[in-house]
C-alpha cells in the first residue's frame, strides 16, 4: 500500500528542485530556479503545478513551446518579464498568462528586477508532447519516451 499523500501543506516544506537538466551552456541562465513540485506532493498526475522562484538574473527556462502541453503562470511576486515571439511584456503580480499547445509561440519568463520573482507554473503531463525550444539548437521528442535533450537534427547531446 503506498503512503497516504496529505491533505494541506504548505509549499515551503516541499524540498526545492534548484537549477535545470538542460545540457551545458544552454543550463546556466536558469540555474539559480527553485521549483517546489506542488503538485508531486498530492499525487497529481495529469497536471503539474510548481511554484517556482527566479533569483536576479534568471530565467525560468529556455524560450520553447509545446507540441501537446498547455501551459499556464500566474505571477505572486516580483515583476517578471515575458518573452514571446510577439515580443517583451512586464508582468506584476495578480497578473497571468497561458499558453496553448501546439500555438509555435516560444515563451519564457526572465528576472530583470533586483527582487525575487515566484509565480505558480500549470501544465499537463503528456508524455506524446514535444518540445521546441525557438532560439537555440535543442529539442525534446516524445518526453516519454526518455529520449533527452537533442539537437534539432535528432542527434542526442553527450
Amino acid at each position: 500500500m503506498s503512503e497516504p499523500k496529505p491533505v494541506a501543506i504548505t509549499a515551503a516544506s516541499i524540498q526545492p528542485r534548484r537549477g535545470t537538466s538542460y545540457p551545458p551552456p544552454f543550463d546556466a541562465p536558469c540555474a539559480a530556479r527553485e521549483k517546489h513540485a506542488l503538485g508531486d506532493a498530492f499525487g497529481l498526475t495529469d497536471y503539474g503545478v510548481n511554484q517556482v522562484t527566479l533569483p536576479p538574473g534568471t530565467a525560468s527556462s529556455q524560450r520553447h513551446w509545446h507540441s501537446q502541453e498547455d501551459e499556464f503562470v500566474y505571477i505572486l511576486a516580483g515583476n517578471p518579464t515575458l518573452v514571446t515571439d510577439s515580443g517583451r511584456t512586464l508582468l506584476r503580480p495578480g497578473m497571468c498568462a497561458g499558453f496553448p499547445a501546439g500555438s509555435g509561440d516560444g515563451h519564457h519568463l526572465l528576472n530583470e528586477t533586483d527582487d525575487d520573482v515566484s509565480y505558480l507554473e500549470v501544465g499537463s503531463r503528456r508524455l506524446d508532447d514535444d518540445v521546441e525550444y525557438s532560439d537555440i539548437d535543442m529539442r525534446i521528442v516524445g518526453r516519454g519516451r526518455g529520449d533527452g535533450f537533442l539537437h534539432k537534427d535528432g542527434t542526442p547531446y553527450a
